[in-house]
């Protein structure tokens, strides 16, 4: 596979990328999105709208961007350690039971013979370039075994990322055994929240173990009528890994562009800066473009929206 070499980063960060007064410059041939200590990301490549996007192409689409942090998914990431096309594909995602379990078996059994060595190479690759992933999104964790969760784990801790990020389950049983294996690596189980997702049913998930935490999207908790997430954060900030920045109207309202609906997004941003708080900024796009606009120009708005609320 091609990789992106310094050179290109620079041409990356000096030339026109998108609106010159909606992109932040960068220091020469790096992003830097770190703003006030607070590390704004992004959830990728969901946020870019192509699920079957390379691990080249997000990287350099971070670097337009002006972003040095990630939220990445473990599918571009193992399709560059050389898993077999078939088995990172979205479709992968909506295979009917049989083909499903299939694909997972095939999966996992190629998951036992990577070699961390190359994790690291592409952690290196990532940071080289000013990226740095901070936390992975892993999906289906609940169903694997055990050798299956402890490389989950190791693939984490090999990126650098502090946590692996999943949907929250409906079964305590779910957050119990893998917040034993949360707990063992020492890596966070940063379990994602939508509308129906109340604050008591984290924090039962949180008695499961020291390392069971959160990422709270902002947007889905105000849309779920839970009321300000301030306060949820603050009470249980050392187990929260990041925050989805996104704008969602009460009454499980949709989502609009940045300061347009009811989620208090500047106030949770100044909440992690003023306490110096590890929780990354991680921007989840997910409102409609405008018919004038695309989703690289909205997302350089987002971007500009946090870090003046950071300002």
């Amino acid at each position: 596979m091609t990789t992106l070499n310094r050179r290109r980063f620079a041409q990356l960060a000096a030339g026109a990328l998108l609106t010159p007064s909606l992109v932040r410059a960068a220091a020469p041939g790096k992003p830097n999105s770190k703003v006030g200590g607070v590390h704004i990301g992004v959830n990728a490549p969901y946020s870019f709208g192509n699920a079957a996007m390379s691990a080249e192409d997000i990287l350099k689409t971070c670097v337009q961007l002006g972003l040095s942090a990630v939220e990445l998914r473990t599918q571009p990431v193992e399709a560059h350690l050389g898993a077999p096309a078939g088995l990172t594909t979205p479709k992968a995602k909506v295979l009917p039971a049989g083909a499903a379990d299939d694909h997972a078996k095939k999966l996992a059994a190629w998951r036992e013979g990577v070699d961390m060595a190359k994790v690291r190479a592409f952690r290196k690759f990532y940071e080289d370039g000013g990226v740095f992933i901070e936390v992975i999104k892993v999906d289906s964790i609940f169903k694997m075994g055990e050798s299956e969760l402890d490389y989950a784990f190791n693939l984490a801790k090999a990126l650098g990322a502090r946590g692996i990020s999943t949907e929250i389950s409906k079964s305590d049983d779910d957050h119990k055994r893998v917040g034993k294996f949360a707990d063992k690596h020492k890596i966070h189980l940063a379990l994602h929240g939508h509308a129906s997702t109340g604050p008591a049913h984290w924090e039962k998930a949180f008695s499961f173990g020291e390392y069971v935490g959160a990422n709270v999207d902002l947007g889905h908790f105000v849309a779920g009528d839970h009321g300000s997430p301030v306060e949820f954060i603050k009470k249980h900030h050392k187990r929260i890994t990041h925050v989805h920045v996104k704008d969602r109207k009460k009454g499980n309202g949709p989502n609009t562009p940045f300061g347009e609906a009811d989620t208090p997004i500047g106030e949770v941003l100044r909440l992690i800066r003023d306490n110096k708080w590890p929780i990354q900024a991680t921007i989840e796009f997910e409102y409609k473009v405008p018919a004038d606009s695309d989703r690289m120009k909205e997302l350089a708005k987002a971007i500009k929206f946090c870090r003046e609320a950071l300002s």
